[in-house]
C-alpha cells in the first residue's frame, strides 16, 4: 500500500511539473501572441507531455523490483495515445466550461485538468504505458 502511495505521489509531483510549463506555456502564447487558447492548449500540452513523461519513466514508474513490460518506442507510442485523448478531452472541457460556465479560460482549464489527469492520465499511465512485470 505504502508503495502505490508513493507511486501516486511521485506521478503527481511529474503531473505538476509537466503541468506548470504547460499552463505558463498556453497563457504566454495565448496572452503575448493571440492564439486562441485552444490552439495554446495544444502547443503547451506538447511540452509538458516531454516533462512529463520522462520524469515518469525515469523517476515515477522506475523500479528495482519490476522492469517495463514493453520497450521504449512501445511506451512512446501508447503515451501519445493518451496525450492526444488529454489534449483532446483538456481542449474542449475547457472550452465547454468556459463558455457554459463564462469562466476565464484560465480557470475552466485548471478545472479540466484536475479531472483529466486524474481519471485518464494517472490510470492508464500506471497500468498501461508503464505497466511492469517481474524481473
Amino acid at each position: 500500500m505504502f508503495n502505490s502511495l508513493l507511486i501516486f505521489a511521485k506521478a503527481q509531483v511529474s503531473a505538476f511539473l509537466g503541468g506548470i510549463a504547460d499552463y505558463l506555456l498556453m497563457i504566454f502564447i495565448t496572452e503575448f501572441f493571440g492564439v486562441h487558447y485552444t490552439i495554446s492548449i495544444v502547443l503547451g500540452g506538447i511540452a509538458g507531455a516531454i516533462i512529463n513523461f520522462s520524469v515518469n519513466r525515469k523517476w515515477t514508474f522506475l523500479s528495482k523490483e519490476l522492469i517495463y513490460d514493453s520497450s521504449l518506442g512501445k511506451q512512446l507510442s501508447r503515451f501519445l495515445i493518451v496525450l492526444l485523448m488529454s489534449i483532446l478531452l483538456k481542449s474542449s472541457g475547457t472550452y465547454f466550461f468556459a463558455s457554459l460556465l463564462n469562466t476565464d479560460y484560465r480557470i475552466s482549464r485548471l478545472m479540466t485538468d484536475a479531472l483529466v489527469s486524474l481519471l485518464l492520465n494517472y490510470t492508464l499511465q500506471k497500468h498501461w504505458v508503464f505497466k511492469k512485470v517481474k524481473s
